[in-house]
């Protein structure tokens, strides 16, 4: 039997390799303990459900990103920052992207992952903001991280199909976004360099949140 500290890992990626094999819809939780190596109630006992699975992997892709935060970028535009801050999460993301695609072509017909989804993509939005060094609090804060939730679906779209070893398409979709969204709506307009040392009011990334 697997040690429990060894549970969410194991839960989490024979998860997505049951994604990616058998697709998200077709995958139970019993299929997902049995890959594990669990039982069902060690497996309830770490996520309760499929989506609380998936808001741990996109937990793990976030501390991925902040684990791999360039210190050399703080003096670089916000702009900048922020477009390699999101290829950092792709290219985290790249290992599960028949994974991700399966788990996001469930999730329109899946009542709870429609429920919490905005609210985990608007957190991991915002922590992305945060390792970019530009302010996600406040009206104007919220706003840009609306907005980054917005560009990072249509660049999904072009990352799924982009088989690249440089992930050029991607790092092409996300230029041209990042530019449109700050020439039309002023997206990035106002952002300053802070304080690398200034901590998001909302605490830390927790594992499993929605």
């Amino acid at each position: 039997m697997p040690r429990k500290t060894d549970y969410p890992r194991l839960i989490v990626d024979n998860a997505l390799e049951l994604a990616a094999e058998k697709g998200w819809a077709q995958t139970s939780l019993n299929d997902v303990a049995a890959a594990a190596g669990l039982s069902l109630a060690a497996l309830h006992g770490t996520y309760p459900s499929k989506t609380a699975i998936v808001a741990a992997y996109t937990t793990h892709v976030d501390e991925a990103v902040l684990n791999d935060i360039d210190p050399e970028l703080a003096d670089k535009s916000s702009r900048e920052r922020l477009f390699d801050v999101m290829m950092k999460r792709f290219d985290a993301m790249n290992p599960h992207k028949e994974a991700v695609r399966s788990i996001l072509r469930t999730s329109t017909s899946d009542v709870e992952a429609l429920a919490r989804g905005p609210l985990s993509l608007y957190r991991s939005m915002r922590w992305m903001m945060e390792a970019a060094n530009i302010p996600s609090s406040g009206v104007r804060g919220q706003l840009r991280v609306k907005g980054l939730a917005l560009i990072y679906l249509a660049v999904l779209r072009t990352w799924f199909n982009d088989d690249s070893e440089d992930m050029s398409r991607t790092m092409a979709s996300l230029d041209r976004q990042l530019h449109r969204a700050e020439r039309l709506l002023g997206f990035l307009r106002g952002c300053r360099r802070r304080d690398p040392g200034a901590t998001d009011p909302s605490g830390p990334v927790e594992a499993g949140a929605g």
